[in-house]
């Protein structure tokens, strides 16, 4: 678990035999400030995923009514694990330059690769086409859900982005793709939700 980044970032949540990860674009500034995932309090993930099938074993494990930043590193009990496409942190995914994707694109293929979970589950298109076409020299254009492409076992699945920035999709719309993620990772045979 956790690469060495030569900057201050948020650490990958990964081990090997996990049921989903969760990949978002790039750290958040103020995230990687607090040193917690989805940090800020206007962040649908926390509140979607609490109300989610994936949430639900992890809060009553817990005890806790809503799970929250400070839950991250205890997802990795639970068989989910966190990581983001780029590691360099910024105040938002719009100052993230093309370069950014060509280096970090190719680590993350070899992360799914070692780490080898079930479900890759990518936060948002913009997350998941430069991964498509960087690392995995795909064209396909993909849309929300299940995707054809695998890493080795590691099937993909793209989520809206829970993002205030993302106005599309409300908090209720967030934890309906969580549910089907959760349903997904059941019908790949993972059975740990």
């Amino acid at each position: 678990m956790g690469e060495q980044y030569p900057f201050r970032t948020l650490p990958d949540y990964l081990c090997r035999g996990l049921d989903l990860v969760f990949i978002g674009i790039n750290p958040g500034l103020y995230s990687v400030r607090q040193g917690h995932y989805f940090a800020r309090s206007t962040s649908r993930f926390w509140p979607a995923l609490s109300a989610s099938e994936l949430g639900k074993r992890v809060r009553l494990t817990l005890g806790v009514d809503r799970l929250g930043p400070e839950h991250d590193c205890e997802l990795l009990g639970f068989g989910i694990g966190l990581t983001d496409l780029v590691k360099r942190p910024s105040n938002n995914a719009a100052e993230l330059k093309a370069t950014d994707f060509v280096k970090w694109a190719p680590l993350l293929l070899k992360k799914l690769r070692r780490y080898s979970p079930r479900v890759a589950c990518f936060h948002g298109l913009t997350a998941f086409r430069p991964f498509l076409a960087l690392a995995l020299r795909s064209d396909h254009r993909p849309i929300l859900g299940d995707q054809p492409e695998v890493v080795g076992k590691t099937r993909i699945y793209v989520v809206p982005n829970p993002s205030p920035a993302n106005a599309h999709f409300t908090l209720a719309d967030q934890t309906v793709w969580y549910d089907r993620v959760a349903g997904f990772v059941v019908a790949t045979d993972a059975g740990k939700f």
